[in-house]
């Protein structure tokens, strides 16, 4: 049964990734160079200006453009994107390539980190970038899933059992642990205390604006209390530093894994990178890199006259020796200071098995369990004794753009399986803390079986509470739908893809933006989100005001903002709501605003469907529905 599953999901991990490179090439291979940097997906006509070594025996390479005088044109590629590296000039299809990941990108150049050089048999080479699909995470979800299913007589063995549904889970009876945070409210102590009971697996479902993190930060200072290790993951890199960051304000000591780039500047001096920088033993590694750079130069100078054609290759050789040695050294300090590190953050996909050969963690904590693909959740789990998952399975799923992987069911993560198979293993925090009860409620009855109480501190928190806000009817109220049904709203497709958007609603998007920053919101306090990246390009360039927030649904998970604006787009006679179908996406973006939130929509077209008909019968029930004409 357990090889059945395995075998499956690294199946359906196959066809994710096949799907993810087939749709890379077709965006390339339409496009000639130019308009590939246009589209912003690549970058061309680059050459090395610097060179510099890393962490891990890391080499760091920064790009510009061959002209100095020429900045890098806007990019989708930015700090901490996986790319890909190659010679321009050379067509044959096996002409070598590099992968790496953004350091650093600026105005006028962009560094990149590789783990081998980029070799070149040319005197002045140029070269192209290249957005890219993780494969290094992709291999160590395949190895993950190779080591649980092959586990025998282990821990892991039977925590996979567990997982699996092969074997019940065992929870203990415990004294209910003495809070550190005295303002928890009853549903979050309750799930702190049935975490640590479980001697195998727990799930804390906390639905939006529940306060999940400040319990999973509680959790984690009671096993720290009983002198225990933590493993704290998450499916990204904000969702880590955010942990980080409140795990700091708490005063406990962790470590952050994971590339710098990839993490908040802020949080820079906890990256095991900088820790590992500061460590004494890393000066003689830094001689070793430098020496080995020098041998480097050399073997790329231009000779006057023809060298023996075996001296480049003697001086390459010896310059991949040196970086070895430097490697073990640096491999050495890594060892040391995670082995004596409490608490261990980073994102799952970016846990490298260099680093845990000899590591066993007590406890694994993963936030956003509910956004991540099933593979992804056992690279941590085979590190550790226990886990404990935290997400919320009605807000956004794992994202899958293969077909035949969505039907094969790899877009259900591992808390919404264990889900189905055990509801025991839950426990939900039922107290919000963000948003106006009117904005709630809906959620609640729909997702949450009415289970959901607004904390007083929100409970009829109204823009016009704001000191700065003056009283209108659009601040006075938490909730504003505007129907644009027979005005003629009709959505468009993109004229370069498949998403859709609507230019009279963007206008009319605009227009209520404007009415909130006329009654005094500042930019900052507003976010605009829809779930077609077409509309939110559209956007983004009609609206100037750079400190409002527009965005996906998918972006926007876990944001917040006293005023949100959700643009809808769907507007057509056949009554299609294409990704509107996706609900779990839409409570997410029904649950993003602190005090008001406008919904725009076509009421004609999005009431085919059952969702969005109950949606409009709230709106009308609250007296928050209102005509495009009445605008």
């Amino acid at each position: 049964m357990a090889e059945d599953h395995f075998q499956r999901l690294a199946r359906l991990l196959d066809l994710e990734a096949e799907a993810e490179k087939q749709e890379t090439i077709r965006s390339l291979e339409k496009l000639s160079p130019a308009e590939a940097e246009s589209s912003g997906n690549s970058l061309i006509n680059l050459v090395i200006h610097e060179e510099d070594s890393g962490l891990g025996g890391k080499i760091l390479l920064t790009f510009g453009k061959r002209n100095e005088n020429l900045s890098l044109p806007w990019s989708r590629i930015g700090n901490g994107s996986p790319v890909i590296l190659s010679e321009e000039g050379l067509h044959d299809k096996d002409a070598p390539s590099w992968r790496g990941i953004v350091s650093r990108a600026h105005k006028d150049t962009i560094q990149v980190a590789f783990t081998q050089w980029p070799e070149s048999d040319s005197d002045k080479p140029t070269f192209r970038l290249d957005r890219s699909t993780d494969e290094i995470s992709r291999q160590r979800q395949r190895l993950a899933l190779e080591t649980a299913r092959g586990a025998k007589g282990t821990r892991l063995s039977i925590l996979r059992d567990v997982l699996l549904g092969k074997q019940n889970p065992v929870f203990n009876k415990i004294e209910f642990p003495n809070p550190f945070n005295k303002k928890l409210n009853d549903s979050q102590n309750l799930a702190v205390a049935f975490a640590l009971s479980a001697e195998d697996v727990a799930i804390i479902h906390g639905p939006p604006g529940t306060g999940k993190t400040t319990t999973l930060i509680e959790l984690m200072r009671q096993i720290v209390r009983n002198d225990q290790t933590v493993l704290a993951v998450a499916a990204s890199n904000l969702a880590v530093d955010n942990i980080l960051e409140r795990l700091i304000d708490a005063g406990e000591s962790a470590i952050r894994l994971g590339h710098p780039a990839r993490v908040s500047p802020a949080l820079r001096e906890h990256t095991l990178d900088e820790l590992a920088e500061i460590h004494p033993d890393m000066r003689l590694a830094r001689k070793l890199t430098r020496d080995a750079h020098s041998l480097r130069n050399q073997a790329s100078k231009y000779f006057r006259i023809k060298p023996d054609p075996n001296l480049r290759h003697s001086l390459r050789e010896e310059a991949k020796q040196l970086l070895n040695e430097a490697s073990q050294i640096e491999d050495a300090v890594t060892e040391r200071i995670i082995s004596n590190a409490k608490i261990i953050c980073a994102t799952a996909t970016g846990l490298d098995s260099d680093f845990f050969t000899r590591r066993k963690f007590d406890w694994c904590i993963m936030d956003e369990a509910s956004q991540s693909v099933e593979p992804s959740a056992w690279i941590p789990v085979q590190y550790a004794n226990r886990l404990v998952l935290a997400g919320d399975h009605f807000q956004l799923p794992p994202t899958v753009i293969s077909p035949e992987a969505t039907r094969g069911g790899f877009n259900i993560s591992l808390m919404e399986r264990l889900l189905n198979i055990n509801s025991e293993l839950s426990r939900k925090l039922n107290v919000q803390y963000r948003m106006h009860q009117d904005i709630m409620n809906f959620s609640s009855d729909v997702f949450y079986e009415k289970s959901l109480q607004a904390d007083e501190t929100v409970r009829t928190a109204l823009l016009s509470d704001l000191p700065q806000v003056t009283s209108s009817p659009l601040t006075d109220s938490p909730i504003h739908f505007i129907d644009t049904a027979g005005a003629s709203y009709d959505e468009e497709q993109e004229p370069d893809g498949d998403s859709r958007l609507n230019p009279l609603e963007a206008e009319l998007v605009i227009r209520k933006v404007n009415e909130l920053l006329a009654c005094g919101l500042s930019s900052d306090q507003i976010a605009i989100i829809s779930p077609y990246s077409a509309q939110v390009k559209y956007l983004r360039e009609k609206i100037k005001h750079l400190e409002i927030e527009i965005d996906s649904v998918d972006g926007f998970q876990g944001r917040e903002k006293e005023a949100v604006v959700v643009s809808l787009v769907r507007s057509n006679r056949e009554g299609e709501v294409g990704f509107l179908a996706d609900t779990r996406r839409m409570n997410v973006a029904l649950t993003r605003a602190r005090r008001k939130l406008i919904v725009i929509g076509d009421s004609a077209t999005i009431t085919s469907h059952g969702f969005y008909q109950r949606l409009v019968e709230y709106f009308e029930s609250i007296w928050a529905y209102h005509s495009v004409w009445e605008e």
